[in-house]
């Protein structure tokens, strides 16, 4: 892609989200989502793969649908209560309609379907920018109008979400879509806390990003996408097969790393808030979502790969990927347990 063209895309992605954050005007939050949608359909694009084009459309068409919802609850809203303002939000079946569409937006279960579909049909570097920076503006706003939600809806959401991606996952080959069942996991987790601590719901985000990117990073660097090529990632570089089965473990939560603390967080506030049940389910459904972690983990350094290559073998070719991102992120995804008592402060 020409590289103007991609600083225009990349830069328009930039000042979508900027301009859904600074916004307390739904349509202004709209027209942030909208810039910011029509920003990365090139992105996704850009390889002319069948695949590819199928993704974008099928995203173009659940992100429109999910504007078109915030468009006319906003406005059903402005016409009963007479303004604009995200925090007067006093009739219940816009409110719910914009949760609905915000849902939509990032792949909440229910709403779901379409995220596997499409991560499964981009490159990975596009696939990381779905996974993360375009979760920000529709989790933005969710935070900002949490208060006005039903918060059996919300509790609802999130718990339905962390039990799909853990069942999604389980029957899967493709990385991808195994990233994007742990993807609908982990937002799953924080639209539930939403309601009750948002810090909890932006640091769960945080340490979700730093994880999806070190995953998503190191699969290209070692042109990964099924499980059955990780079996022979051992042999190329044994160290980046140590940190990958860490960083794995990490988004699955396991201490003594970083995927932990806003698991622990959560279910803490949530034992807190008197909801015990609640707190339980989720801890199981995190169960399920390990078992796919741990068998790509088992996968990766404990079995040998019985395919025979003929093609060009990948490592023997040099890679050109900046390694120093990555291990930035991979140390970040691992290191950070031990200043959870200073974010707790």
């Amino acid at each position: 892609m020409n590289p103007y063209v991609l600083a225009t895309l990349l830069s328009s992605l930039g000042l979508g989200t900027t301009i859904t954050f600074a916004s307390s005007h739904w349509l202004l939050a709209w027209m942030g989502l909208e810039i910011n949608t029509l920003a990365i359909i090139p992105l996704m694009a850009q390889h002319h793969h069948p695949r590819a084009v199928e993704a974008a459309t099928k995203y173009f068409l659940t992100q429109a649908t999910a504007a078109a919802v915030i468009l006319f609850a906003s406005t059903t809203n402005a016409w009963i209560t007479g303004e604009w303002n995200m925090t007067n939000m006093s009739n219940p079946i816009a409110t719910t309609m914009i949760l609905a569409a915000l849902a939509l937006k990032i792949g909440l279960a229910p709403m779901h379907f379409w995220m596997p579909e499409v991560l499964q049909g981009l490159d990975l570097l596009t696939g990381l920018i779905l996974s993360t920076w375009q979760k920000l503006a529709p989790l933005a706003l969710i935070i900002q109008t949490a208060p006005t939600f039903n918060p059996f809806l919300l509790t609802a959401l999130g718990l339905m979400s962390t039990l799909v991606g853990g069942w999604g996952g389980l029957n899967q080959t493709q990385l991808r879509k195994i990233l994007a069942y742990s993807s609908i996991a982990h937002m799953g987790w924080m639209i539930i806390i939403t309601q009750y601590a948002p810090q909890l719901t932006l640091l769960a985000l945080l340490t979700y990003i730093l994880m999806t990117s070190a995953a998503f990073l190191t699969l290209k660097l070692s042109y990964t996408t099924k499980i059955g090529t990780l079996a022979t990632m051992w042999s190329k570089s044994p160290l980046l097969t140590a940190t990958t089965a860490l960083v794995l473990l990490s988004l699955g939560g396991l201490p003594p790393l970083t995927g932990f603390m806003p698991k622990w967080l959560i279910l803490q506030e949530l034992t807190k808030q008197s909801l015990p049940l609640t707190a339980t389910v989720m801890a199981l459904a995190a169960l399920i979502s390990l078992y796919y972690y741990l068998r790509l983990c088992y996968a990766m350094t404990l079995t040998i790969s019985p395919n025979i290559v003929t093609s060009t073998t990948p490592w023997r070719s040099q890679t050109t990927q900046a390694s120093i991102p990555l291990a930035l992120s991979i140390m970040m995804a691992l290191a950070l347990l031990p200043i959870t008592p200073a974010i707790m402060i």
